[in-house]
């Protein structure tokens, strides 16, 4: 009689962890909850701990809206004794989405992993997932940057660059400094400045701009032809008019300040020739000294 309780409870482990990955292939996030307990969780590699509930159910939608196409393959499931169940499966699917804010790719993506569950009342009580975290990113070309948040008086960050393709020296420098409120606020600080940037492009008068997050510190560095042309993002519908909007209710930042800085002194601007490997000033005009012309002028900013 043990060994057929024993058989029953290997059945209703690995039925439940079916029916849990049946959930994720019908990209149902009420089948995947269904399938587990009223305090299930689910905890992978890329989530900021166990996950439940409505927190679940709009990670897994996330990923659907990113991959809608999203399918498991399971390569093997068994038994592990005591309620439990394993499996390895590999994940396909097409990147017709956004993805973490960015634009689709369109490109393929396949990820092998394991799932680990624990089962209770025939139900799923816990899925611990095992993959490469950065799989995915790479696959669709993006970069991986490991870093320490902080080390001694450094702080680490990332930074982004955007070009008009103008080659001309900036008149004036617009500098914006935000403190964001939480992790979360970063997210919500970033995806103003993905709607706002690209605005920025068709703006008279607008040079480039690099940005950067340090911690929660968040900062846009903006060059112009003159003082007057950074007061153009503040037009009503800009992105930077409509992320006012939550920031002076306080709901983005801690502080922040704004600013416009104008030139005292621009020097050179240096470029290689390569031909004699010198370096040139570009105002010269267009070939080195030693007769050779120079290459094009990058942007300045």
């Amino acid at each position: 009689r043990q060994g057929c309780n024993e058989g029953t409870a290997a059945m209703a482990a690995t039925a439940a962890a079916r029916v849990y990955m049946d959930g994720w292939n019908a990209r149902s996030s009420e089948a995947i909850l269904a399938s587990l307990t009223a305090d299930g969780t689910y905890l992978d590699p890329t989530t900021p701990g166990p996950l439940s509930g409505a927190a679940l159910a709009g990670h897994v939608e996330a990923l659907w809206q990113a991959f809608p196409d999203l399918a498991f393959e399971m390569v093997g499931l068994a038994d592990t004794g005591g309620g439990r169940a394993a499996f390895e499966w590999i994940m396909r699917g097409t990147n017709s989405g956004s993805f973490r804010g960015l634009p689709p790719t369109g490109k393929r993506v396949e990820l092998p992993g394991a799932d680990f569950i624990a089962t209770e009342g025939g139900k799923v009580k816990a899925v611990t997932g095992y993959f490469d975290g950065g799989a995915v990113p790479r696959q669709l070309g993006l970069q991986i940057l490991v870093q320490p948040q902080q080390a001694g008086p450094f702080t680490f960050g990332y930074s982004t660059q955007v070009q008009s393709g103008r080659r001309q020296p900036p008149g004036a420098i617009s500098l914006t400094s935000l403190h964001a409120l939480d992790d979360a606020r970063v997210a919500e600080v970033r995806q103003f400045s993905r709607t706002s940037i690209p605005q920025m492009l068709s703006m008279p008068g607008f040079i480039g701009a690099t940005t950067a997050g340090i911690g929660r510190r968040m900062v846009t560095i903006t060059a112009w032809d003159d003082p007057d042309a950074p007061l153009q993002v503040m037009q009503p519908g800009t992105g930077h008019a409509e992320s006012m909007k939550p920031f002076f209710r306080g709901e983005l930042a801690s502080a922040a300040y704004t600013s416009v800085w104008v030139p005292h002194r621009v020097n050179s601007y240096w470029v290689r020739c390569d031909a004699c490997g010198r370096m040139a000033k570009s105002e010269a005009g267009p070939t080195c000294g030693c007769g050779a012309a120079l290459p094009e002028t990058p942007p300045w900013w």
